[in-house]
């Protein structure tokens, strides 16, 4: 049976519980661990909440793109207008979708997607630094390693609890052609 098609659309407020759903079940807890993108291992606790997508939902210049198949959410990230640049983060695979080859296109079309609506020349991410596996996969997609750390929001639990003292986000970027 051929697989359906990807459908593409903004976050919408009706949205934000299955996105919460889903961006948890992709970074954190047991279910996390069915696919390879988990971090239940550097942080316990909540990725995030209904507040924190209902901001990026509502922001100017900001959007959560949907990616559905059949009318089921699958995957998510956020773009940001920033300045010359957008900004990518919340990815999210559903775990039993992740290693096939989704998450390409999804990063592919938000690529495109910051291209034509704001013209922008550069995308930019942050990274938990000690995501290897995960870093080398965004260096596989053409974003290269700056060297560039922020520090962990230590004692935020909106972000999670770190199961480790050394956690620190690294800058990724990727010029768009």
């Amino acid at each position: 049976m051929p697989v359906s098609p990807l459908a593409f659309r903004s976050a919408t407020d009706a949205d934000i519980p299955g996105l919460v759903e889903l961006i948890e079940s992709a970074y954190r807890g047991d279910a996390s661990r069915a696919g390879w993108t988990t971090e239940a291992d550097l942080l316990e606790g909540q990725r995030t909440d209904p507040d924190g997508v209902a901001r990026v939902v509502r922001q100017e210049g900001s959007r959560l793109l949907i990616a559905e198949r059949d009318g089921a959410l699958i995957a998510c990230c956020q773009l940001e207008h920033r300045d010359d640049h957008a900004y990518f983060g919340m990815f999210a695979v559903r775990p039993s979708l992740q290693g096939g080859g989704l998450g390409k296109v999804i990063i592919a079309e938000a690529e495109r997607t910051a291209q034509a609506d704001w013209g922008v020349r550069e995308m930019r991410m942050t990274v938990i630094r000690q995501r290897d596996e995960l870093i080398a996969w965004y260096e596989r997609r053409g974003y290269r390693r700056t060297g560039e750390l922020s520090p962990f929001p230590y004692g935020d639990e909106r972000f999670g609890i770190p199961q480790r003292a050394d956690l620190a986000f690294e800058l990724l970027v990727k010029p768009l052609d």
